[in-house]
């Protein structure tokens, strides 16, 4: 196979694994019952006049399934914490106790999981359009080359059945994931 097919064959592969990583950064904003940190990634804080993330100001753990608790480095941040929890308009009640700021995950409804799991469904096909232009950009590039017929049928091939396992993981991830949201 000759430099410029492959470099196709790359930059096809390229852009569906962005793809995947962008499916994957997405399905984890997507939550599920668990408290986890990540919850709060959203969060800025106002920190001597610039805003700045959580993460930077404060420690954001989970004691169990069902709560987060952010330890700011400095004290006198907790108020800024709060109201940055407030302000980021996530669904969460910070309760300040003096030394942390505590947050209960409430539990989901029903209902709720069902509008998580569509939202995730929206995320994989959004995804599934991604790699699926890839193919159709890489098919693009392919016939403008100057390659035999033979050749050009070979690596379109070989370029569907990328596409195939493509969207064959994101539809098991999206699986993973709807499994996860529907677990109560």
């Amino acid at each position: 196979m000759n430099e410029e097919v492959q470099f196709i064959l790359d930059n096809a592969k390229e852009q569906m694994d962005s793809a995947i990583a962008h499916l994957k950064k997405e399905l984890v904003n997507i939550r599920a019952g668990k408290a986890s940190p990540i919850m709060l990634r959203s969060v800025t804080v106002n920190y001597y006049g610039s805003q700045t993330p959580l993460s930077q100001v404060a420690n954001v753990n989970t004691p169990d399934a069902r709560t987060i608790t952010v330890q700011p480095w400095e004290k006198n941040m907790l108020q800024e914490i709060e109201k940055g929890i407030q302000a980021a308009n996530l669904g969460f009640n910070p309760m300040n106790n003096g030394e942390n700021i505590i947050i209960n995950v409430p539990a989901l409804t029903e209902e709720r999981r069902k509008e998580l799991a569509k939202q995730a469904k929206a995320e994989v096909e959004n995804d599934k359009i991604s790699v699926r232009n890839a193919r159709k950009d890489a098919n693009n590039e392919l016939k403008k080359l100057a390659i035999s017929e033979d050749l050009t049928k070979t690596v379109e091939a070989e370029i569907q059945e990328m596409t195939d396992k493509y969207i064959e993981l994101i539809d098991q991830l999206y699986i993973e994931k709807e499994k996860e949201i529907m677990t109560v």
